[in-house]
């Protein structure tokens, strides 16, 4: 995949939902306040100033577009904005958990630097909090994003309860894969698409057809997200290489690749539980994996997926200028190296 500039949207999401965020982390207790600031990338362990990123801002932008989309000033979307990130940040925390992440964004992730309580309790107040801002505009359209907000959350946690499942169990369909990647992360990104719409008032049809957009935005994200957790570089994607091969993880390049591996199952087989441990067993089913065509085909998935976003969006009616900007987004989600 070739490499693509970030698109000017994610900028702009960062430096209008920044504020916001900032004042509703700085609610939090201090004992929550600082593992969730570092978490963000705005402070170091020792609660000093750092210059972190906090992550791409895709869903934040999505709900400010999503807003513009249907023809309401983007800023109608901050509080969806801000509740998206806080929730998807408590996913972050929590998945790191689950996975046994120690770095993320090139940092220590929470649990390894403050511990899994911490952590834990920090992802937690998150989610509360998201839904607190969400509901404090007091409007039927804010109890209508909340409901929005609650169905996608519920959604992810299934789809992410599945995921370690999936990694217990020796045959995972490619299906399967699709509809788990559909609730784990395809959820989240469709409540995002929806949010601003909802905030703005838009009609259900319109809103629907943002939803379906991020839905099959989320379902890229993931093939490519997929792909990177294999073949990624770790100086760019910040996570260990083969990451996803160390923790058995069941994605799309590798239920492709089981499928298709014919008289070399055992094999593969073989080196996937080898990976836990083994470098070398990684790398080579790594090797393996893109022979039998595990990489091509999440490719081609992210690629379709991809069509179906931009044809769900023109479905939404957006403003024009809007669209290019959604479409220019979903580009860079399929092309992006982290």
């Amino acid at each position: 995949m070739s490499r693509i500039a970030a698109p000017a949207v994610l900028d702009r999401a960062r430096t209008i939902v920044t504020p916001a965020l900032r004042a509703a982390v700085a609610r939090l207790s201090p004992e929550l306040r600082l593992p969730a600031e570092y978490h963000l990338g705005w402070v170091d362990l020792d609660g000093r100033p750092a210059t972190g990123s906090g992550g791409k801002h895709v869903r934040a932008a999505l709900a400010l577009l999503s807003a513009a989309a249907v023809g309401a000033d983007e800023r109608v979307g901050v509080p969806g904005a801000v509740a998206i990130e806080l929730v998807h940040n408590f996913s972050l925390l929590h998945d790191d958990v689950i996975d046994v992440d120690r770095e993320r964004r090139h940092r220590t992730t929470v649990w390894a630097a403050f511990g899994v309580g911490p952590a834990i309790t920090v992802g937690d107040a998150l989610h509360t909090l998201a839904i607190q801002v969400l509901l404090e505009p007091g409007t039927p359209e804010a109890v209508r994003a909340v409901s929005a907000l609650a169905d996608g959350t519920s959604r992810m946690i299934a789809g992410e309860t599945v995921d370690i499942v999936f990694e217990t169990r020796d045959d995972v369909t490619w299906d399967e894969c699709l509809e788990m990647s559909s609730a784990k992360t395809g959820a989240l990104l469709a409540c995002a698409a929806e949010l601003g719409a909802i905030l703005a008032g838009a009609p259900a049809a319109r809103v629907a057809s943002l939803g379906a957009y991020g839905l099959h935005l989320g379902l890229a994200f993931q093939a490519v997200d997929d792909v990177l957790g294999i073949w990624g570089e770790t100086a760019t994607t910040g996570k260990p290489v083969f990451g996803d091969l160390r923790q058995q993880k069941k994605t799309l390049p590798i239920t492709a690749a089981l499928a298709r591996a014919n008289g070399n199952l055992a094999e593969l087989r073989s080196l996937l539980e080898a990976s836990r441990d083994d470098e070398a067993a990684a790398a080579r089913a790594a090797d393996l994996i893109e022979k039998f065509g595990g990489r091509q085909a999440t490719e081609e998935a992210a690629a379709e997926h991809l069509g179906a976003a931009l044809t769900a969006l023109r479905a939404a009616q957006p403003v024009p200028a809007v669209e290019a900007e959604l479409a220019e987004l979903a580009q860079y989600v399929v092309e992006r190296q982290q």
